[in-house]
Parts: C-alpha cells; structure tokens; sequence
C-alpha cells in the first residue's frame, strides 16, 4: 500500500486567544423552535432555550464572505455538508430525525448548506429542500452538476457538464430544492470534453437569467480556476482538506487567494477518521458508505494513522478540545476566506463542531502541532485509482 509523508510546510494564517470545555455528550433530538436566530436579514438574538435533558447549544456569531465583488457571498463560519443524511454515510437517521437536526443547524446560526445533485441521487436534494422549506431565504444552498444520471441512476465514472445538461440539472435542483434560485452552483467534477469556458459561460447566463447566484468549482487546479474565473467570477473552490490531506495548500489557495475566491474544505474531519470515532475495527458494511472502498480505510490503514488522532487529542485536552474540534479549529486558522463544511447525523456532533467555531489558538501552538504531525507517515491514497482519475490537476 502506499504510503504519504505528512507534509510539514503548513500553510498558515491565524492568530491567538481563548480556551473553551469539553463537548457535553449523550444529547437527543429537540423539537425546532418557532423563532430564527440573528442572522442577517433574519431574526432572533439569542440561543433557543433547550429542554431538559438535550445539549446547551452555542450560537454560531461569526461571519465569513467567500469570494470577492460581485461574487461575494457571506455566509456562517462553518457550514454543514448534508451528504452523510442518506448518501454514502452508512445507516442514516430516518427523515424526521435529520429535518429536526439540518433545523437544528439553521436555529444555531449555520447559513451555508451544501448538496449535490449526485448524493443519493437526487434524494439528498430533496430531503435539505424539505428540511429547509420554513428558512427559504434565510440560509444559502449550495449544490452541484456534472456527473451523468439517467432515469434517477448514477452512471458511475460518466461526466456530464454540457451546457444543455448544466441547465436540465438547474431547474430540476431547484426543485428539489423549492428555491427560486441555487446561491452556489459547483461543478462537481472537471469534465475533460466540455471546455471549462463553456462551463462557467453556461453558469453565467444562469446567474444573469436569476436561477443562480455564484459559481463554484470542485476538486480541480490552478489553470483551470484562472480560466473559469476569466470568464465568470467564481465564488468558491471546494476540495477535500484536512490535516491528513494537504495538498490545496501547493498550488491552489495561493491562486484562491490571489483572485479573491473563497475555500470550502470537505470532508474536514476526513470522513470522521479525526474525530477519533473509527478505528481499524470498524465495518462499513451497511450498503450505503462509500469509505469501505477506501484506501485510507482499510483496517490496516486506520491502524497506522492512530497515531496522528492520539497527537490531535493530546493537543486539545489541555485546552478543553476534541480532536475534531482541533481538527477545525485548524482549518478555520488558516485564513477567514475558509469555510469548512462538515457534516453529520448526531447532535452531540453538531454541537461538538459549532463549538470549534468559537476557538482560537496562537500561531505557535499550532506550529508546535505541526511539527509533531510531520513525522507521522499517513498511509492509504484517499481514492482508489479510477475516482483519483476524475480529480483535475492543472
């Protein structure tokens, strides 16, 4: 199998200041209060009152603006990837459970929600429609086009962005959705037959029609940012990052930087591997969870890379954090254009990551975790070789 060399040379931002306490755990459902929280253009000022026995939920405050001009969206800290609800995340709450939760997530200030035509398909997009239905202009969704899907059937490894099909996934999205206009319209996967001009020319008009607002791109490079970005202003990049996966910090976030786009990491826990609740004896045998075909999630390969969630506990137990919570705590410190987008199907996680939008560490302590994770080797590729194929690198 083989083996990566965690990359020291951190790409860095962020600055000093507070401590925060450990997760409160065991939490269930609540019901969803009748009142919006003070977002912008929303109401509500304050926290929702939380019944006995369910968690004290913090209050997302912090605001972060992907993208620059009159692309620029503004939007929560942190936001939440709504994949894991019924796609590729192993057995899922039933429905009424995960409206409550994605509710959940609105009433404690997260604005930025994240789908794809592709998670499902199809059903993840309408069950974040459906969930999002009482907030229909008070939150931004994001979702995406590109893959082919016939008859309601993914064709596995078949790219499809061209124009007359960017267009056919629009209107249906929006939808699914019940949205009058997507606010950030990704590419999921760079289509070699379709020159990306056309791609972000068919988003354009889309934009200037009012069916959708921002222009997004997913997993691809640096020429092909700067050649979209000619042709329409994108709002934001997502890729996958985390301190397991550091490659964005080479060639891309200096270019996102210069051209004034935005950083929306996926998967910023790694799939929940940070969060410390996987280890080697773990089974994704449900049916509907894609890490079991996973080189990095072999039994063996988890085993190896306990040692990088042991330095990330070590790290925040003396400052009252959760790996995960260093985990993004991390990626939030690197610059205030990043928003991550983690996802999940549990409270207690939901609450566990809001909280790590409050933190924040001085420079020197995470050079001092760095350094300590660059002797760690990181073992497994994080796609097997005929997805990694899809992954644009120029």
């Amino acid at each position: 199998m083989k083996t990566q060399r965690h990359d020291a040379a951190a790409w860095k931002g962020g600055t000093a200041v507070h401590r925060r306490g450990l997760l409160k755990a065991g939490a269930a459902l609540f019901a969803v209060p009748a009142i919006l929280m003070g977002l912008p253009g929303v109401g509500l000022a304050t926290s929702p009152a939380s019944p006995a026995g369910s968690v004290d939920m913090p209050l997302i405050r912090k605001r972060r603006t992907l993208g620059s001009g009159s692309a620029a969206l503004e939007v929560s800290a942190l936001g939440f990837g709504c994949m894991g609800a019924d796609y590729n995340r192993g057995v899922s709450p039933d429905k009424k459970a995960m409206t409550a939760l994605i509710r959940q997530a609105v009433e404690h200030g997260v604005t930025l929600f994240d789908t794809a035509q592709v998670y499902g398909p199809l059903s993840n997009e309408t069950l974040v429609g459906e969930a999002l239905a009482p907030y229909r202009g008070k939150v931004a969704v994001s979702t995406k086009f590109g893959h082919r899907i016939v008859n309601g059937r993914y064709q596995k490894g078949r790219l499809d962005s061209h124009p007359e099909n960017i267009r056919k996934v629009a209107e249906n999205s929006l939808k699914r959705l019940r949205i009058d206009a997507i606010d950030l319209f990704y590419q999921h996967r760079f289509d070699p037959a379709v020159p990306i001009e056309d791609v972000a020319g068919t988003v354009g008009d889309l934009i200037r029609e009012g069916k959708v607002r921002h222009f997004g791109l997913c997993e691809v490079g640096p020429e092909t940012i700067r050649r979209a970005h000619a042709e329409q202003p994108v709002t934001a990049v997502q890729s996958e990052w985390h301190l397991m996966w550091r490659e964005p910090e080479k060639d891309v976030l200096p270019v996102l930087e210069e051209l004034g786009i935005g950083f929306v990491p996926y998967s910023p826990l790694n799939r929940g591997y940070l969060g410390g609740d996987l280890c080697e004896f773990t089974r994704f045998d449900s049916g509907n969870d894609n890490r079991g075909s996973l080189p990095r999630f072999t039994p063996e390969a988890m085993r190896a890379n306990m040692p990088i969630v042991e330095t990330l506990r070590r790290f925040g137990r003396p400052r009252g954090l959760s790996a995960a919570q260093v985990a993004l705590a991390w990626l939030l410190a690197r610059k205030d254009w990043i928003v991550p987008i983690p996802g999940t199907t549990k409270l207690a996680h939901l609450e566990e990551n809001l909280r790590a939008a409050e933190v924040t560490i001085p420079g020197v302590d995470w050079d001092k975790l760095e350094r300590k994770l660059a002797v760690i080797a990181v073992m497994g590729d994080r796609y097997p070789a005929h997805e990694q194929q899809q992954i644009q690198k120029s």
